[in-house]
């Protein structure tokens, strides 16, 4: 009845804008009781006129109203599954409905134009293919960046309805523009749109994974990144970031299982042309589109995101394979070169490279896989460190640093638990510790040749030095192997070069190193007193100490302060060493060999009774660190020499070492400083007593003396007492005080 009334009466707008809703009604409910399956009061049967009819209403020409209640039925009776619904599917229906959304002017009527054709395009993706095939993809493409939201969600709704259908994709799937349109939308600020393109996207990839490439250096692990923190569920979520969150796991589930897949590629591909110095143009081809995938591989191995889900023993397995081709690429037994160019071939090594180095800075990844680490990624490595190519060198030695120490603290930490659960079951082979293959590769492969590493010109010596601390300070081994080997010359070397700039990252390295190798219990100091460690010491310490207190007194800043503990430890150990040989002398009186070795000892060390002045104005500083190996150094040195030798102590001395024992107030700390006091009165002028400095420091002593301390622990008043005694400033009356 509805079809004939508005078949006879077309012309009139007004009757067909009464008669569209009810028959539009009435269409979307026989649609729902077919979707529900529901048929009451027998099989209803829509005749064709009336979908003719309809399709007549969206003309050009036609009154805007009926337009519109025209699109607003249709898009209706296709939101549902039903056999209704299929008699819309038409030639003409995309192209009507794209018309009126691009030629009108009314907001409302272009989305429920857009919307219909969405509608009808999850019924039959035919619909949309023919509205591209009639305008085009660009004209298409221009639309969807409409400043309209919803026209934006049905757009990218078509586009991933078509790509799930699979038919006519590939030529889309293909379309760089039409990817980078999709990307762009990932910009946009409702999170609707943001999960629908990346469904369009999950689609493309699906379809041809090269586009993760275009993908990725499109900022796409970005956009993932800021709205996986946007998106993370919680108790007040959005509809619409809920809906985000599970596009964007679906996203990252396929991103993550195409890894493998890439790795394989470009293994296989490799693979095909070892030992072959010119690859076959098939070969060539494979290579081009193969290798740049490695730049996807880097891209998610840098994200918090992928990083985690990818890195697993059968990728570290594949990685090590790799590591091995690049060895090879590098040392030119494969070539590349005559196949994608060189400037290719060394994207793919720095690529490779920086993906490693990426995996070996966070180390709960690594820490899973120790003996896949040390058998398949740190043997191609060891090799690289040796590459012609300096930028090849530097990369390797930065990650064999990272990787060998945490291999080496973490095998320390086993050894404690071990040794805390006794023998129980850690015997097996399989319980073998890495630290053996580990230090095994190092000493075979690395040592013996790094030498030409430390004497390379910068900045290869900063990078090999901080591996050799990362190995010393963890292998006793190692650090015996390092003194017994002719590296030592070549370590004094790199310093002596280094003069000009002491508190750089290579003397910094140097002087941890020179730390690390004196520091090895029973270390056989001889060949450091050989290559002249106190001269070099003592210089450096000079220039150190006083940027150290320069910048701790400007600004407070303390970057040259690890170097200066590294200092301190040398001469501390050094001290400590020939405190021993002095006792031990002592105590064999009747050696006179042991006497002659003692003095001949005094005597080598006696230039560090020249930094005494130094280390006492250390003794001022903040830094706990600092100053507890200050006055250690200060205690030997006094202990050993007492005030001979040493320069005569000025006034600053004076006052450094009344603010130390003001500062520090416990007995132990206390007893130190004027034990180091009362031996070096020797050093110390008459004049200086009577300056402000020297008078603070009087005063001091005095105050210490009048402390209510037990009877049984009376050292510290007896010792000022002694020293007040001794420059005849004893006086029952305080000096002038501060």
């Amino acid at each position: 009845m509805f079809t004939e009334l508005i078949r006879e009466n077309f012309r009139s707008s007004k009757l067909k804008q009464c008669l569209i809703p009810p028959m539009g009604e009435l269409l979307y409910l026989i649609a729902t009781q077919e979707e529900k399956k529901e048929r009451p009061g027998g099989l209803w049967v829509v005749p064709a006129a009336a979908y003719t009819v309809l399709m007549r209403c969206l003309r050009e020409g036609e009154d805007l109203v009926v337009n519109h209640m025209a699109a607003k039925t249709i898009e209706n009776v296709c939101s549902r599954e039903s056999q209704s619904a299929q008699g819309f599917i038409t030639a003409e229906v995309g192209p009507a409905l794209w018309y009126l959304f691009t030629h009108s002017t009314v907001d409302a009527l272009r989305v429920s134009a857009i919307s219909a054709l969405c509608k009808i395009t999850r019924q039959s993706a035919g619909a949309f293919q023919s509205v591209i095939d009639k305008v085009g993809l660009p004209s298409i493409l221009s639309c969807l960046v409409s400043g309209i939201s919803r026209v934006q969600q049905h757009m990218l709704t078509m586009f991933a309805a078509m790509l799930a259908s699979g038919a006519h994709s590939h030529r889309l799937v293909q379309d760089r523009d039409f990817v980078m349109k999709i990307i762009r939308s990932l910009e946009s600020p409702s999170s609707v749109i943001r999960a629908k393109a990346f469904l369009v996207l999950l689609q493309v990839l699906m379809n041809n994974r090269e586009m993760l490439l275009l993908c990725c250096n499109s900022r796409l692990v970005m956009y993932i990144e800021r709205d996986v923190r946007k998106a993370t569920p919680g108790k007040e979520q959005q509809s619409g970031n809920e809906y985000l969150s599970k596009c964007l796991t679906l996203f990252i589930r396929h991103t993550v299982r195409e890894l493998p897949a890439i790795l394989d590629d470009i293994l296989s591909v490799l693979g095909s042309i070892v030992g072959r110095k010119h690859p076959s143009p098939t070969q060539s081809r494979q290579l081009k589109q193969s290798l740049p995938m490695m730049a996807v591989v880097l891209h998610l191995l840098t994200s918090q995101i992928f990083r985690p889900q990818v890195v697993t023993e059968a990728f570290l397995i594949k990685f090590g394979k790799l590591l091995n081709h690049i060895t090879s690429i590098d040392s030119n037994e494969t070539s590349l070169g005559s196949a994608i160019g060189q400037a290719s071939s060394e994207e793919l090594i720095r690529n490779t490279l920086s993906a490693v180095e990426a995996i070996s800075q966070h180390p709960a990844l690594l820490s899973l896989y120790p003996f896949i680490v040390v058998d398949l990624i740190v043997p191609p490595l060891a090799s690289l460190a040796f590459s012609k190519n300096v930028e090849w060198r530097i990369v390797s030695l930065r990650v064999l640093s990272e990787i060998t120490l945490l291999l080496l603290s973490q095998d320390e930490v086993e050894e404690r638990e071990r040794a805390g659960e006794g023998e129980r079951e850690w015997e097996g082979e399989g319980n073998i510790s890495s630290n053996t293959r580990l230090l095994t590769l190092i000493s075979e492969a690395l040592l013996p040749q790094y030498e030409t590493l430390l004497l390379e010109p910068d900045p290869v010596p900063v990078y090999a030095l901080k591996l050799l601390v990362s190995l010393t300070e963890h292998s006793s081994p190692i650090s015996r192997l390092v003194r017994e080997s002719r590296l030592l010359p070549a370590i004094f070397q790199v310093i002596e070069e280094h003069q000009s700039n002491s508190v750089g990252g290579t003397m910094q390295n140097a002087v941890a190193l020179l730390c690390n190798l004196i520091g090895q219990k029973g270390t056989d100091l001889r060949p450091f007193y050989q290559q002249g460690v106190i001269e070099v010491v003592c210089n450096l310490f000079v220039e150190v100490s006083g940027v150290y207190l320069e910048r701790e007194m400007q600004s407070g800043l303390k970057s040259c302060s690890s170097l200066l503990v590294s200092l301190l430890d040398i001469i501390h150990i050094l001290l400590k060493n020939l405190s021993s040989v002095v006792r031990m002398a002592l105590q064999r009186s009747d050696s006179n060999e042991d006497a002659e070795a003692a003095e001949e000892l005094l005597l080598i060390n006696k230039p560090l009774t020249d930094l005494n002045n130094l280390l006492i104005q250390l003794l001022t500083c903040d830094d706990s660190e600092v100053y507890e190996e200050a006055s250690h150094c200060v205690s030997l040195l006094a202990q050993l020499y007492g005030g001979e030798g040493a320069d005569r102590l000025q006034p600053e001395e004076l006052l450094s070492l009344a603010h130390a024992l003001q500062t520090h107030t416990e007995p132990r700390q206390q007893k130190l400083l004027l034990r180091v006091l009362k031996r070096l009165m020797s050093a110390v002028g008459s004049s200086c007593w009577g300056s402000s400095e020297g008078q603070i420091l009087v005063h001091t002593l005095q105050k210490l003396m009048l402390l209510n301390r037990p009877q049984s622990d009376m050292t510290v008043e007896s010792l000022a007492a002694d020293i007040l005694k001794s420059i005849g400033s004893h006086t029952e009356t305080l000096s002038p005080g501060i």
